[in-house]
């Protein structure tokens, strides 16, 4: 009896759809394509936007802010003595320092002050420094986690659990992005000239149980960044599009008769895909840059997929209006060595960041850019091991780390928040994660509380119950 009522409801569907209507199945999902809806039904606007895209230059690992912008130069007094209990309060450590005295390690970087703001930053990093007074640093952050993968997944997605949507693809889900020939959201990945023991997950980026278009896509640094872009050998053109438009069609005969909204997904990736052959050659096609370029960001900019060259190319795709850029730089998490290592982190990065707010400021892309810098948690006071030996370093530390912002709606060259005397607690201003996402969707004119989806009969936003938008870093 259903396969009779089908038979007999089929065509009726197929007729309204196909020729009753004038336009085939595959034309619907074209027709989808090109409307590149901007999600108004979700993204209620807070405010005028201030931003129309995000680059977020993710450090990996937990940098040490007390060598890199929070300046404690009491500490050489204490330098040796046990942090005092009424300082720690109890906090959480991680296995690796619980059982030994946490003893007062100080910086091992010298700070000085830049700019018109005098703000401070550590040596390590002078041509952040020549930068600062474009920045706005939030000295008072402050995470709940205390291991890397639930403290990067709570960055990233809200949650300390994997399955949630990141930012990207909820800044994608609500605003899409004016690019019909790149994705929403580009990821790209250091390649570290050494072996990183920190894995970087791919739900860091992911939809979560938002539809698949919104994920973000990670360009790979092999000689071609989109595995599987172009055409097998010897297949012409027009027999691929023929064949795109063929999948078209059943794809969105399957999504008419199931509702399924992967399947359309995968349409609209097919045909973004179709598209990408044309854009992504050109993207990453660096011998139309001058000189000069490489020269601002430095010689490692030369070298495909380091984190200077992953700068050039965030440039290069936020001047084709991609919405949300990430860029993940691991290896950050020194629990030894830290006058080696994470100086080796801070040469790889510190000169490409600043020639990227530069770069940005002299194109008139700053204005509408916001640039964010931050890793997952920051480090503690106390040494690692002896804390006068060079192989010292140390531990994770969530109650208190520096994050800055740059560019559209920041107030720039402003400081946010402090620390206590050990930088081991906020005193002031405390910011919370909720707090700095709700502030990045609030300067791209989305209200944190109405971006929502509902999955499983609840409607979920990025910051969960969670999250005020942190007034004094707007300019």
């Amino acid at each position: 009896m259903n396969d009779l009522a089908d038979a007999l409801l089929m065509p009726t569907r197929r007729h309204f759809l196909g020729r009753g209507a004038g336009i085939s199945l595959g034309a619907m999902a074209l027709h989808e394509l090109a409307s590149r809806s901007a999600r108004a039904d979700t993204a209620v606007p807070a405010a005028p936007a201030k931003a129309k895209r995000v680059i977020f230059l993710t450090q990996s690992g937990g940098p040490s802010q007390i060598e890199l912008y929070d300046h404690k130069p009491d500490l050489e007094k204490l330098a040796g003595t046990e942090l005092p209990p009424s300082v720690r309060m109890g906090q959480r450590l991680t296995g690796m320092t619980a059982n030994q005295k946490q003893v007062v390690m100080p910086s091992r970087a010298r700070f000085s002050r830049h700019g018109r703001s005098g703000a401070t930053v550590g040596e390590w990093l002078p041509h952040i420094g020549r930068v600062a007074d474009d920045i706005c640093f939030i000295k008072s952050m402050t995470t709940e986690h205390i291991n890397h993968a639930p403290a990067m997944t709570f960055l990233q997605t809200g949650h300390q659990l994997p399955g949630r949507p990141s930012i990207g693809a909820w800044v994608s889900y609500g605003l899409g992005s004016p690019n019909r020939n790149l994705p929403d959201f580009v990821v790209l990945v250091s390649r570290m000239q050494r072996p990183s023991d920190q894995p970087l997950y791919d739900y860091y980026w992911g939809s979560g149980f938002l539809p698949g278009r919104y994920q973000g896509a990670r360009f790979s640094n092999a000689a071609e960044p989109v595995l599987y872009l172009r055409d097998p050998a010897g297949l012409p053109p027009e027999l691929a599009r023929a064949t795109l438009g063929g999948l078209g069609e059943l794809n969105a005969l399957h999504q008419a008769r199931t509702g399924d909204p992967e399947t359309l997904a995968r349409v609209r990736q097919h045909e973004l895909a179709y598209r990408m052959q044309a854009s992504v050659p050109e993207l990453t096609d660096f011998s139309t840059e001058p000189a000069e370029t490489f020269e601002l960001y430095g010689p490692d900019s030369r070298r495909p997929g380091s984190y200077a060259a992953n700068c050039v190319l965030a440039r290069r795709l936020a001047e084709r209006g991609v919405r949300f850029i990430q860029l993940f730089h691991p290896d950050w998490d020194h629990h030894s060595r830290l006058p080696s290592w994470c100086v080796a982190r801070c040469r790889d990065t510190d000169q490409p960041t600043a020639a990227l707010l530069t770069d940005l400021k002299r194109r008139g892309l700053l204005d509408d850019t916001l640039v964010v810098w931050g890793g997952e948690f920051g480090r503690g006071v106390a040494g690692q091991g002896d804390w006068k030996s060079i192989e010292a370093g140390r531990d994770h530390h969530p109650r208190c780390f520096t994050m800055w912002l740059a560019g559209a709606g920041v107030r720039a060259g402003h400081t946010h928040g402090a620390t206590d005397d050990f930088s081991y607690n906020v005193a002031t201003d405390p910011v919370t994660v909720h707090d700095l996402q709700a502030t990045i969707l609030h300067l791209l004119g989305v209200d944190h509380l109405k971006l929502t989806y509902r999955f499983q009969g609840r409607d979920f936003r990025l910051t969960d119950v969670h999250g005020e938008v942190v007034r004094g870093v707007l300019g």
